[in-house]
């Protein structure tokens, strides 16, 4: 049986159950938080009295999971609204913010990958890449496949040849003076050079557009008349050549499947559910064909419909679209779903409103539309099938590692939140450390945080230990304090885990269950002391010893032993790595910053501003020593003087030496990066 996220309070909902009549009768948005502030979920009503009061219901009538939730919330909160639209925005925007536990989050089972074309550049390119969109950029699929969309480019590219390489093959390109081999071959017209002007460029990207938008029958039309017309005036090279560029916009269109004759753009969902999880499968339809597909996962928290998983779905996916950004196709014209959002004319005219013109959101009863639901209904149900396969093993073996972790420390709990911290130096100097959290056997890092430590001297990892759980611990103490002074004024402005004098968050509000240290018994003893001093006694304490990988407790001379095979100690050790990795990672940043500035501060007319535009540019100190005067006076901002006398400096400090452990050559220019 899995572990929830946070235990049930003992709290009876009719603890904090509003006074009767304060819950107004109109529309709205309500949250509930738990005992620390956190908002654990969000949801809106039409009438938020009638909403509310059912959630106090008899607990037996409640689904179980809401019993879940009612029974761990502490307190609900509500903002009146005038209009359903306005509910709509104002859920989404508080789920987005607050990442409520109870509230269905729709997760990706998979990574798809996304064809872009960067149009804010002044050479747009069109590039193949995974993770969340970015403004200036136009988005074509997601599709099922990376390499499906590099033979798709591969073949436009000879018909459209647009810039696809990165920022730096093109200024690499742009100082030798001659193209890359796209160039040769023809499939770049080599802006890089000049061979084309920057509006001849953005024509070919527009047609490349056009084309990957759907609209490829004009397109092969203006190509075949070309070609008759080539031969024609006898140039049958160049007919040839059109012939083969057409030939290959028919390969790249012809992969994908023809569903709808009429050319129709839409979205097509479909939802498999059970009581405790559901899949939703989307098909995006371009130009009658598909041009992509994607699925998602979410668990269960009540009972509601299709009709409801549907809404919460496209205000999801759909919510952050606006019609001023590249993305055009975004928001399609029509919605297709397998059942009507009971707040469709609210969510139509959201959604109408972000793509710029009508939206159509409907349920298809016949013909080739139908048909493609039902495919998409049986990708659904597969992909849910697959998830709770692979889910039932990652659960069970998440939850019996924390289990192992509470038995083994003796916790009166299930450690469910664990933080963990690392210091990082180097011979002393700048001594960072780094605090991860993880969640249900999972990292958050949303949760991740970086310390700088200043009061301690020389390389003391023991004392920067102490100074970096006071500096935590002591900021969970006053966000505590301001936690119960808002309570005692009856401060009604938000969640408790946000300044309202500020409105920044309270990063440390939320106690862990455990903590655990990089280290033995002296550094355990130093975050215990730690502990001790600010009058911490509700959170356990461990450290994890590389050597033998061994458990110390505060209190006890002797280390717990985990077996090798325990699921419990590999979970710690991918906790105490994860602090490890980030640690090294915030230290060699810093190290590599302070490099340069100790360098380069003797250098006149050389302030923080153009360090910064120096480093921005070469990427690292090593590079930039390799750089010429002529590179580097390129820089703007520098110049032929200014270059040479960052060469000179660079040149008369010493270059650090490492030592290749497999070989025991001595290397030179060892610098970070």
């Amino acid at each position: 049986m899995a572990v929830p996220s946070v235990r049930p309070s003992s709290r009876h909902p009719l603890a904090y159950r509003p006074a009767p009549g304060s819950i107004p009768d109109q529309p709205g948005v309500y949250r509930f938080s738990d005992p620390e502030g956190r908002v654990i979920y969000v949801g809106k009503a039409k009438s938020l009295r009638s909403r509310l009061n059912s959630y106090f219901a008899d607990l037996s009538s409640l689904h179980s999971r809401t019993q879940s939730m009612v029974l761990t919330a502490a307190r609900v909160d509500w903002t009146v609204v005038q209009t359903e639209v306005e509910a709509l925005q104002l859920e989404y925007s508080w789920i987005k913010e607050f990442d409520p536990r109870f509230n269905i989050k729709y997760r990706d089972d998979k990574s798809y990958p996304w064809m872009a074309v960067t149009l804010s550049e002044e050479f747009p390119r069109v590039t193949v890449g995974r993770g969340p969109k970015r403004k200036g950029t136009r988005y074509f699929g997601p599709y099922s496949h990376a390499w499906a969309i590099r033979e798709t480019v591969d073949l436009v590219l000879r018909v459209f040849p647009m810039r696809s390489c990165r920022p730096g093959v093109f200024k690499n390109h742009r100082q030798l003076g001659r193209p890359c081999l796209l160039g040769y071959i023809g499939k770049c017209s080599a802006p890089c050079i000049g061979r084309v002007t920057p509006e001849e460029h953005r024509e070919i990207v527009d047609d490349f557009c056009t084309f990957m938008a759907g609209q490829s029958g004009p397109m092969v039309k203006q190509l075949e008349r070309d070609m008759r017309r080539a031969s024609d005036e006898l140039e049958f090279e160049r007919a040839a050549r059109i012939r083969d560029d057409i030939g290959a916009l028919q390969r790249a269109t012809e992969q994908n499947a023809i569903v709808f004759r009429d050319g129709t753009d839409a979205d097509v969902v479909a939802v498999a559910e059970d009581p405790l999880e559901v899949a939703v499968q989307i098909f995006h339809v371009r130009g009658g064909r598909v041009r992509g597909e994607r699925g998602w996962v979410a668990d269960r928290f009540d009972e509601e419909g299709t009709g409801e998983l549907v809404e919460s779905f496209l205000l999801q996916l759909y919510a952050e679209s606006d019609s001023s950004t590249t993305d055009r196709d975004a928001v399609p014209r029509e919605i297709l779903v397998p059942a009507l959002p009971p707040s469709l004319e609210p969510l139509t005219e959201l959604l109408s409103e972000r793509r710029g013109s009508h939206v159509d959101i409907r349920v298809p009863q016949r013909g080739d539309k139908r048909q493609l639901m039902e495919t998409v209904a049986r990708n659904a149900q597969q992909a849910l099938i697959r998830h709770k396969t692979t889910r039932a093993g990652d659960l069970s073996t998440r939850n019996r590692a924390l289990e192992e972790i509470q038995e083994a420390l003796e916790l009166p709990t299930v450690p469910l939140r664990m933080e963990c911290f690392d210091i990082s130096n180097l011979q002393g100097t700048e001594v960072v450390a780094s605090m991860v959290v993880f969640e249900d056997g999972l990292p958050r890092k949303s949760e991740y945080r970086r310390f700088v430590i200043r009061g301690v001297d020389g390389q003391n990892d023991v004392a920067a230990m102490h100074e970096v759980i006071t500096r935590r611990f002591r900021r969970l103490i006053d966000d505590r304090a301001a936690m119960a002074t808002a309570e005692a004024d009856g401060s009604n402005e938000g969640p408790l885990l946000v300044d309202p004098t500020t409105g920044a968050p309270r990063r440390f509000a939320y106690a862990p269950a455990l903590v655990v240290v990089d280290g033995g018994p002296p550094q355990v003893a130093a975050a215990a002391q730690a502990l001790d001093e600010l009058g911490i006694s509700d959170v356990a304490l461990c450290g994890l010893a590389k050597r033998l990988e061994e458990v110390w407790l505060p209190d006890l001379d002797e280390p717990v032993i985990l077996p090798r095979t325990s699921e419990g100690l590999y979970l710690l050790q991918r906790l105490r790595d994860e602090a490890h990795r980030f640690a090294i990672t915030h230290h060699r940043s810093r190290r590599s910053k302070s490099m340069v500035e100790s360098l380069l501060d003797q250098v006149p007319g050389l302030g923080e501003v153009r360090r910064k535009a120096l480093m921005t540019h070469f990427g690292s100190l090593r590079k930039l020593r390799l750089a010429s005067v002529e590179e580097i006076a390129a820089v703007p901002g520098f110049g032929p003087k200014l270059a040479q006398s960052i060469l000179d400096a660079l040149a008369a400090a010493p270059q650090p030496e490492a030592v290749n452990t497999a070989t025991g050559e001595i290397l030179t220019g060892a610098e970070p990066g």
